[in-house]
């Protein structure tokens, strides 16, 4: 059981380091911040949450927190759960309902994944709801697993270098996006989730599969990471490293003009 016990503490201090640390390096959390925390009901968004409140107590300025569930009316969601956990949480949340499951069964033909469409009207609605509670930024709770599941998605189905980033401004420029999982394991998360017993709500209710392309990715990066423990950090190290002179985008790099020096040196006699 002690054993037990400092494990479960060691996970909960390497989560809450890597969450300032990440928050340090890319400024996610800073004085009179009003965050929105978009909470899904799965293990990714109820860490963030417990991890937020628990920075917020020992942080050195201030900060607020605002939980925000957005139900969107799939057959059997469990309503009261969310609402039930967050009331005995030292929080305030928001409940939202809106439901985005009757225009996604109808948009989408059967048997095709409906995740894309689904992720669009909820970050559209998550967006407005972000203005109507004056939050400047919102919190979502993807990890590093996730981070680097979308490069390879995007380098073996898209053709372009690119993942997801720590931080981003919407499109408008009225939204901050802020990602404090960005250096956590899954697998840290799956454990600390496991000890919190968190009330758990399964992401199939709607009847849709992830899609099929990135758990081939996730299967891959598993097999990787038990071969070689630690290549999935190392990938994700690399996502922070980058030398665009050493790709190949003439967007970035004016490769057309760059020039040998020696074709400029004088001859010698």
């Amino acid at each position: 059981m002690e054993k037990n016990q400092n494990h479960f503490a060691k996970i909960r201090r390497k989560l809450r380091h890597q969450i300032t640390a990440a928050s340090a390096d890319y400024g996610l959390i800073e004085a009179n911040d009003r965050i929105m925390v978009c909470l899904s009901g799965g293990k990714d968004s109820y860490t963030l949450l417990k991890m937020l409140q628990a920075i917020q107590i020992k942080a050195p300025f201030t900060f607020e927190l605002i939980a925000v569930n957005l139900d969107q009316k799939q057959p059997g969601f469990p309503e009261h759960v969310l609402p039930d956990y967050l009331a005995k949480q030292e929080v305030t949340y928001r409940i939202i309902e809106e439901d985005t499951y009757s225009i996604v069964q109808d948009k989408i033909p059967a048997g095709k994944t409906t995740c894309g469409l689904c992720s669009r009207l909820r970050r559209g609605i998550l967006y407005r709801v972000a203005g109507e509670l004056n939050c400047n930024k919102i919190a979502l709770g993807h990890h590093q697993d996730d981070v680097v599941e979308t490069l390879f998605l995007n380098m073996f189905f898209g053709g372009t270098l690119k993942a997801m980033p720590p931080k981003l401004v919407s499109d408008d420029g009225r939204n901050t996006v802020i990602r404090p999982l960005y250096y956590c394991r899954e697998k840290d998360i799956e454990a600390y989730a496991e000890e919190m017993d968190f009330p758990i709500i399964p992401c199939n209710l709607c009847g849709s599969q992830d899609h099929l392309q990135r758990q081939a990715i996730k299967h891959m990066l598993k097999q990787w990471d038990q071969i070689q423990p630690g290549r999935i950090e190392n990938i994700a190290r690399s996502i922070c490293h980058i030398a665009p002179t050493q790709l190949g985008d003439a967007e970035l790099v004016d490769f057309k003009s760059l020039k040998s020096m020696s074709t400029f040196l004088p001859e010698f006699v």
